[in-house]
Order: structure tokens, then C-alpha cells, then sequence
């Protein structure tokens, strides 16, 4: 399995890349997804592939934002028979170091509770929220936990964005260095 830049001319991986997300999403890209590929893979965004034997199992991608000082990661998918595997990690390793490559800072994400999998969609979130983010329990297998592993942390909440306590979680983590104002003055 390789991890690389996507090859935003083959027709094939764009068919593989179409056909993923609709399988993963079909209500949010099920008749959309192709017009989708095509606004993933635009010259200002990052596209990464993850490849096995010439077929796509696993795709991210990445929006600059705030001068390019911030990005946001979207989407990040990986075919069902390939999850666990470690892949999403990898794909996530490699967009976090184009990201500074690029001058970037900040990646963040928003992944939403649409389904009840956190206790964030128990309760009215614009009472406390901080308090509740700082006890968030995972009940059914929500990914903010695999972006934790990958060092982001929940930075804030939108409350019922995707309906009633549907929260999206927001999260985000430093990839930037600091550049000393020494590093910077000229000779």
C-alpha cells in the first residue's frame, strides 16, 4: 500500500474516488458525488490517495482557509474492508506534512453526532458546553476518538447544526512551526 499526491488526470482513480464516497455517504453524495470528486480535486486543494495495487482504498483531502494558515480536512475516507488497517492514520500523517509544507498552521475538522454515537448529543449544548466537551463519552464508535489518536483535540462544538442535539464536534491540531522573528530578520 502507498500513500501519495492524487492523480487528479486518471479518470479511473476519480470513478474509484466517486464510487467511495457514495458507498460511504450515499445520503450526503449518493447522486452528488462525481460533481463532488471534481470540487475535491480543484489546484488549490491537497488530494491524497491511498493505493493498493493500483486501486483507491482510501482518500483525504484538505481546503485552505485564512490565507492558508488554516485548512480543513475534508473528507477523509477509507473503504470499509480496508478500515482498521491503520490506513486513515497514514493518510492523515501525510496531509498533516504537505499542510506545513504549504505554510500551514492549523488543520482542523468538523465530524459530526448525527446518530447519537456521543453523550454531546444528550443534552443542550449551548448551556456549558466547554463543561460537556471536557466529559464527552464515546457510546457508539464516533471517530473524534481515532483523531484523537492522531494528536487532535476537540476545540468546540456547534450545537444542533445537523438538527436536534445533532451537534458537530469541531476539533484541530498544530502541524506549523513557529518561525522566531531572528529566523526572520535578514542579515
Amino acid at each position: 500500500m502507498i500513500i501519495t499526491e492524487f492523480d487528479r488526470e486518471s479518470i479511473a482513480l476519480k470513478n474509484q474516488l466517486t464510487d467511495l464516497l457514495a458507498l460511504t455517504w450515499p445520503k450526503d453524495y449518493g447522486e452528488t458525488a462525481s460533481e463532488k470528486v471534481e470540487e475535491l480535486l480543484t489546484d488549490n486543494r491537497i488530494a491524497v490517495a491511498a493505493l493498493e495495487d493500483d486501486q483507491l482504498i482510501g482518500f483525504v483531502g484538505a481546503i485552505p482557509q485564512y490565507a492558508m494558515t488554516g485548512w480543513e480536512m475534508h473528507p477523509l475516507v477509507v473503504s470499509s474492508t480496508q478500515r482498521g488497517n491503520r490506513i486513515g492514520a497514514r493518510l492523515v500523517q501525510y496531509l498533516e506534512k504537505e499542510v506545513a509544507s504549504k505554510g500551514g498552521l492549523t488543520i482542523y475538522l468538523g465530524t459530526d453526532d448525527e446518530t447519537n454515537q456521543t453523550t454531546l448529543s444528550e443534552d443542550d449544548l449551548f448551556e456549558n458546553p466547554f463543561e460537556k466537551i471536557r466529559q464527552i463519552k464515546n457510546k457508539e464508535n464516533h471517530p473524534f476518538e481515532f483523531y484523537e489518536k492522531q494528536g487532535y483535540q476537540i476545540v468546540g462544538v456547534l450545537p444542533d447544526v445537523n438538527g436536534w442535539n445533532k451537534p458537530d464536534i469541531l476539533m484541530a491540531k498544530r502541524v506549523g512551526k513557529k518561525v522566531s522573528e531572528s529566523n526572520t530578520k535578514q542579515g
